[in-house]
């Protein structure tokens, strides 16, 4: 489950179409922000000011052309006295970050109860490294700029918040040997990241499997994709790829992937062989 792929065109603010710059969730906000601000009886340098920022990146907040942090979020609200109108769309304009395509999987990624990911390309968003991340979207084509760089590395590092979350919820993940030995971002990101690896592994919440280029049966054949399950026990399917996403509800879909994860699972090495393979991995180069 990842948000690699959504193909952008950069916009003047530098946030791409996929975060619907000055529009929708952020524009809303922006607006709600710059009422505040006028109720309040403030100019933006002072705003700024009490909050840390420059007068032009609190504009750049009220037109929608940049996400605010959630920590100013909570600050603007209590600066302008807005009685949290404010804090009330903090979770809104977090969603905000992710391209549009990825909001809702975002959403239901951090309330799942389970998780399975099998993955096929690249490492999973949620153990990546920040220098992993950053290479990965260094790489996209066309080109992102420096800014939506920054908080798409920013945006997924926060996904990350699921590993210190009580309860714990039950995370297990399948990668593909192939996209272990590609040593994407340079040797020393490649080894940082199968580093991560090691330690994310050893989380009692967590099982980390690797499927061997050896095996002649492999029911991942399809490609990737991710089971969710919620507090009440649905289930839920995801599946990406070049910029398109999908959601699966049809029970009988997402019984036949969670299914094949099944197959998938007793087809991999086991978690400590598969622990074990990683080291083995480091210590080859």
């Amino acid at each position: 489950m990842d948000e690699e792929q959504q193909p952008e065109g950069e916009g003047a603010g530098g946030v791409g179409v996929g975060y619907e710059s000055g529009a929708g969730i952020l524009h809303v906000f922006g607006r709600q922000l710059k009422l505040c601000r006028i109720r309040a009886g403030m100019e933006r340098a002072e705003v700024g000011r009490l909050t840390g920022y420059s007068a032009s990146t609190i504009a750049s907040f009220e037109q929608g052309r940049r996400i605010p942090p959630p920590r100013f979020i909570d600050q603007a609200d209590e600066v302008l006295d807005a009685g949290g109108v404010l804090k009330a769309g903090k979770e809104e304009v977090a969603r905000a970050q992710y391209p549009a395509f990825f909001r809702d999987a975002a959403r239901l990624e951090a309330e799942a109860v389970e998780l399975h990911v099998y993955e096929t390309h690249v490492v999973n968003g949620l153990l990546q490294t920040e220098e992993y991340t950053r290479a990965l979207l260094r790489m996209r084509r066309p080109l992102l700029n420096e800014e939506t760089i920054e908080q798409r590395v920013v945006a997924r590092l926060a996904r990350q918040d699921i590993f210190s979350k009580w309860p714990a919820p039950l995370l297990s993940f399948v990668l593909e040997e192939s996209l272990l030995r590609r040593p994407l971002g340079g040797q020393q990101v490649w080894r940082g990241q199968l580093e991560q690896l090691l330690l994310i592994g050893q989380k009692r919440n967590v099982e980390l499997q690797v499927m061997p280029l050896d095996r002649e049966d492999n029911a991942g054949v399809d490609g990737a994709f991710t089971v969710l399950t919620r507090q009440n026990g649905d289930q839920i399917g995801y599946t990406e790829a070049q910029g398109q996403s999908t959601l699966k509800t049809d029970r009988e879909v997402v019984r036949a992937l969670s299914a094949r994860y099944g197959i998938i699972r007793a087809q991999a090495l086991t978690p400590s062989e598969s622990l074990a393979f990683i080291e083995k991995l480091l210590g080859e180069r």
